[in-house]
């Protein structure tokens, strides 16, 4: 949650998840989840055709899931998603039909809405913790 919604780090964040997808049998819900983080990432680093292919991937992978799961506000994820995807394949289908370059969208992050109280906690005293101390590169 910490390295989604604080920091921002899909990278990391997605290093960690996928860390979690493995140890938990490789879950659908972790991978839809780390698939989001992965479209986030690539839609900051302007790789749009990226970020498309990953959020249909999550929502894929996620719409098989009630409206909330383990904590996480699933419904409010996949309706970020879809305006993402719409955003992003606007600008993909002008930039193919049009000689001029299409300006591209800016990059809208969104958060993942956590509706279990104690994870919420949890959450929140990890992200006073500097990063530095919370992110353990080779454990």
């Amino acid at each position: 949650m910490v390295l989604f919604n604080v920091d921002e780090d899909y990278f990391e964040c997605h290093e960690a998840m996928e860390e979690l997808w493995l140890e938990e049998g490789r879950s659908a819900l972790y991978q839809g989840l780390l698939q989001a983080a992965v479209g986030l990432h690539h839609w900051r680093n302007d790789n749009y055709s990226g970020a498309v292919k990953l959020f249909v991937q999550a929502e894929n992978k996620l719409s098989v899931y009630p409206e909330v799961a383990m904590g996480l506000d699933l419904r409010q994820l996949r309706a970020d998603m879809a305006r993402c995807l719409s955003l992003l394949r606007a600008h993909m289908e002008r930039s193919t039909s049009s000689d001029e370059p299409a300006k591209p969208p800016a990059f809208r992050a969104f958060r993942l809405i956590v509706k279990d109280a104690v994870l919420q906690s949890l959450a929140d005293a990890l992200a006073v913790i500097p990063p530095s101390q919370r992110l353990h590169h080779g454990d």
